[in-house]
């Protein structure tokens, strides 16, 4: 019997989902867990699947409710392995040299490959603003781009820090995240994906911050390239503290926001003086700013 009980849940729920043997440690076979985003139009709104091979117990509804906002719904999928298919499902995202992975797919010769679980699964939306921001990573470093001093804002998943720090490996990056579960997630695939911590050149520190507010973030202040796929509204709000820590010549590159909302963003940030490079395309637009000398 195959069972997927499927829960609402905001964008940030659905990132932060960890690997379910952690979320599941009584359950001799726990369920992958599959985050979307059904309606892209609505980009906080996004569902939760649980893929159980067996009935699932009360104790784990309760788990899984729990990481949603919302009433779970059950659905019988006949004998077809679903487990399976529902990672197979996940086709590789490719973006400018990158490829992003389930472990269900082997990495891609002459590729920047990265492994990200099908537990940790992307969106519709999340992977057009995934791929955006990495194929915008891979301009940059194309056209030139030379940064030292990296920070993903909202890292989620880590992938966007991981490729600065391919792109540019004698840089220094910190991720950071609201989300304490996010930031140990961030930490796993660092470890599956071989980026090394710590504060040096070419090695993540990883950070719980909300917006700027870290210590950690102050102390590694001025950054000369700053990331951040999250919303519109936070990306205008952040707007200041962003402008604040950039470096006399920083860039930055800022996603998770619809066409339609694009204007506002960008007057957020040309108001305090960075100069729109790059307005990206699609419904899913990804911002380039700099700042000049």
């Amino acid at each position: 019997m195959s069972v997927r009980v499927t829960v609402p849940c905001t964008r940030a729920q659905g990132e932060a989902v960890a690997g379910t043997g952690d979320l599941f440690p009584d359950s001799p076979n726990p369920p992958v867990l599959v985050a979307d985003e059904p309606d892209e139009s609505k980009p906080d709104q996004w569902l939760l699947h649980a893929y159980f091979e067996h009935e699932p117990t009360g104790h784990e509804i309760a788990t899984l409710t729990n990481l949603g906002n919302g009433p779970p719904r059950f659905e019988q999928l006949g004998e077809d392995d679903w487990v399976t298919m529902s990672q197979a499902g996940l086709q590789p995202i490719r973006a400018g040299r990158f490829t992003v992975h389930t472990p269900t797919y082997p990495p891609e010769p002459d590729r920047i490959n990265f492994e990200i679980d099908a537990s940790l699964a992307f969106g519709t939306g999340q992977h057009a603003t995934t791929s955006g921001c990495l194929a915008a990573l891979d301009r940059l470093e194309r056209e030139g781009g030379r940064f030292a001093n990296v920070a993903d804002i909202g890292t989620g998943t880590g992938l966007l820090a991981f490729a600065a720090l391919k792109l540019w490996p004698e840089s220094k990056c910190i991720a950071t995240d609201i989300d304490p579960v996010a930031v140990d997630v961030a930490r796993d695939n660092a470890a599956i994906n071989g980026v090394k911590m710590g504060h040096g050149a070419g090695e993540l520190l990883l950070a719980v911050a909300d917006g700027l507010d870290s210590p950690m973030l102050s102390a590694r202040a001025p950054f000369d390239l700053i990331i951040a796929n999250i919303l519109a509204g936070p990306l205008i709000e952040l707007a200041p503290d962003f402008v604040k820590v950039l470096g006399p010549t920083g860039t930055v590159v800022l996603a998770g926001l619809l066409d339609t909302q694009a204007d506002g963003v960008i007057a957020a940030y040309e108001e305090l003086g960075l100069t729109l490079r790059n307005r990206g395309s699609g419904e899913w637009p990804v911002l380039v700013c700099e700042r000049t000398a």
